[in-house]
């Protein structure tokens, strides 16, 4: 079973040295854990890159994470719909603006949390399942910078995708 080790520590360390105000991360950019073994020594993890409200969804995924751990993802995916994919709490957990989709994608990545990259990925794979290089592009808002006779090129050398 994969788990959320970073973040689970974390919580822990959360849990374990609450404030009167329980939503007071502390400091902005890093992330201070009290270790299992002395209570006075602390690991400080750098969070740069992670936005507070990108963090916080981390930390409710671990959370949950900890409590249900997701069924493991099957690739290729089966169906667009990520409720067919994973636990409805998982499907309805992604169901994000694209932008904090993405962020969270660079978040689990960052802190090398696998479960949520494998959900945030399937997530965007689910978005590209089945759709043409148009709509992929509407979906996505990617701009073609390739001019039509470039485009037909493109298409004629892999045609070979499209009818596999």
């Amino acid at each position: 079973m994969q788990k959320c080790i970073l973040a689970e520590k974390y919580i822990f360390s959360r849990r374990h040295t609450r404030h009167a105000d329980s939503h007071t991360y502390h400091p902005p950019y890093h992330t201070h854990l009290t270790t299992d073994d002395d209570e006075e020594s602390t690991i400080e993890i750098p969070l740069p890159n992670v936005k507070s409200q990108v963090l916080q969804k981390v930390i409710e995924f671990c959370e949950h994470h900890l409590e249900q751990p997701m069924t493991e993802i099957e690739k290729p995916l089966k169906s667009q719909i990520m409720a067919d994919v994973v636990q409805k709490w998982y499907a309805d957990f992604v169901e994000l603006e694209q932008v904090l989709l993405f962020e969270l994608i660079l978040a689990a990545n960052y802190m090398d949390i696998k479960p949520l990259l494998d959900l945030t990925c399937a997530t965007v794979a689910s978005m590209i399942k089945g759709k043409s290089p148009d709509d992929i592009r509407s979906t996505f808002n990617i701009t073609n910078d390739f001019s039509p006779e470039e485009e037909a090129q493109v298409r004629d050398e892999n045609r070979w995708c499209e009818e596999a």
